[in-house]
């Protein structure tokens, strides 16, 4: 078919002219299919991050162990096998990532949140990969700060707070202190019992934003 206003070259020409453009436009193709699968060759690996660790593998399930990877110092972390020496968590949960980090709800008992990221390119960047996944991890220790009351974690019911609403230890908190009875909406959704209900300062994606809490 011929467009309005295009040429039609002579039949001779067509076999020569035609065939350099489309060899041309083949080889620009396949050169960036190649580029392609050298690109994604490489995007298992994932970068440290200074404001949340970050895993070298996307594959993560609950009951998978892991620790502090000796090649991504201070905040990165791998999976071990549970009963090698490097391992010091297993995962209590594995969620979907999130950009908004009080969006992220650990169950209790989590004693460490982990983001897992993946980068594009063998060479690692402090700060970058794109988040996938977080991982709930608790120790495989015997310590665990994530426990309700334990003063660490994410605040959960049971929990001591101050009167700034800073979770503290219940067992050295003191008298000034305030349990954690439930983590509401709205105050008129506390149980009975609070005599401090806490309203907080409005984040995105947090699930709660009163802290209903009576005296320790």
């Amino acid at each position: 078919m011929v467009h309005p206003g295009s040429n039609v070259p002579p039949a001779p020409r067509r076999g020569g002219r035609r065939i350099l453009p489309r060899l041309i436009i083949l080889a620009v193709i396949l050169g960036l299919g190649f580029a392609a699968s050298q690109l994604f060759r490489h995007g298992s690996s994932s970068s440290s991050s200074s404001s949340s660790p970050s895993h070298k593998s996307g594959e993560w399930k609950v009951g998978d162990c892991g620790g502090p990877d000796p090649d991504d110092r201070p905040n990165g972390y791998t999976a071990f096998d549970c009963g090698a020496s490097g391992a010091t968590f297993t995962a209590l949960d594995v969620q979907a990532a999130s950009f908004m980090p009080d969006a992220i709800q650990c169950p209790a008992g989590t004693d460490l949140i982990i983001q897992v990221s993946i980068s594009y390119g063998s060479k690692k960047s402090s700060g970058g990969g794109i988040p996938s996944k977080t991982v709930c991890g608790r120790n495989l220790s015997s310590s665990h700060p994530g426990d309700p009351g334990a003063g660490g974690g994410q605040l959960v019911k049971d929990d001591c707070v101050t009167s700034t609403a800073k979770e503290v230890p219940c067992a050295s908190s003191g008298s000034g202190a305030y349990k954690v009875l439930a983590l509401v909406k709205e105050t008129s959704q506390c149980p009975s019992g609070t005599t401090e209900p806490m309203r907080l300062t409005m984040a995105i994606g947090r699930p709660y934003d009163v802290i209903c809490a009576a005296k320790q």
